[in-house]
């Protein structure tokens, strides 16, 4: 299995939007609490990370575009959870939410995590957001390094 390591990053003085789906609650509010979570570690403050709930997965892209467009923020992780069903809608719904946030990343210039699971069972979805393997905490770590180097730029 591939890890991702991090250095010990300095999140201190970013303001971080955290989008979520309540679609698969279960799964999408054990993702944000890793996230928040490592935002914490990486010393954002509580009050510069704002989270907008929305109704599900196919949301988080106008979740994150209104965090975006409204707050100012240094990054967002949009938050989501599909788990494959008998029908064509996880494909859709999973091609349309992954190409809404590739968009927002390029036409917008703020960086926007992926941080939507696209699993085919219910278990790999519990098995990606509990215990050692919760996807969220990376995903607030990548939100810290992508502001950073969106902030180098501007110096």
């Amino acid at each position: 299995m591939k890890e991702i390591h991090f250095e010990k990053i300095d999140g201190s003085g970013m303001k971080i939007g955290v989008v979520v789906a309540r679609w698969n609650s279960a799964v999408t509010y054990a993702l944000r609490d890793a996230c928040l979570r490592a935002l914490a570690d990486a010393g954002v403050e509580e009050n510069t990370i704002i989270v907008q709930e929305v109704p599900g997965s196919y949301e988080v892209v106008f979740g994150a575009k209104h965090l975006i467009e409204h707050n100012a923020v240094d990054a967002v992780v949009a938050i989501g959870c599909l788990i494959k069903g008998e029908t064509m809608h996880f494909e859709y719904i999973a091609d349309a939410v992954s190409h809404g946030l590739m968009k927002l990343n390029v036409e917008t210039d703020v960086p926007v995590v992926f941080g939507v699971l696209t699993c085919l069972t219910e278990q790999q979805a519990i098995d990606r957001s509990t215990g050692e393997n919760n996807h969220g905490y990376a995903w607030g770590q990548s939100a810290i390094e992508m502001a950073m180097i969106k902030k180098s730029r501007k110096r």
